[in-house]
C-alpha cells in the first residue's frame, strides 16, 4: 500500500473527503516527525512505538573495489511494534 492508497481507505474508513485524510495524515507523519527529531519517541497504545536510536561509527566496504571506508555515526528510526500489532498477525 502507497501514500495515495493509504489516503484512500483513511478516507473511506472515517467516511471524510480524500483532502481531508491527506492533510490528517500530513499532520500525523510530520507531528511524529517534529518529535523524533527532537529525540522524543511516540507511543501509540496498541500499535507501537517510534524512537530514534544511534548508531555508532563503523568501517564498512566499498563492494565494488573492496576498499574500507568510514561510516560516521548517526541517529535512525526505529519502530517497535505493539503487543496488539503483533496479536493481530499471528
Amino acid at each position: 500500500m502507497n501514500k495515495t492508497e493509504l489516503i484512500d481507505e483513511i478516507a473511506k474508513a472515517a467516511d471524510i473527503s480524500k483532502a481531508s485524510a491527506s492533510r490528517a495524515l500530513e499532520a500525523v507523519i510530520d507531528s511524529i516527525t517534529s518529535t523524533l527529531k527532537h529525540d522524543g519517541s511516540v507511543t501509540l497504545a496498541g500499535f507501537g512505538t517510534f524512537a530514534v536510536t544511534a548508531r555508532a561509527a563503523r568501517t564498512g566496504r566499498n563492494p565494488r573495489t573492496g576498499e574500507e571506508i568510514k561510516i560516521s555515526a548517526s541517529k535512525v528510526p526505529k519502530f517497535k511494534p505493539g503487543k496488539a500489532l503483533k496479536d493481530a498477525l499471528n
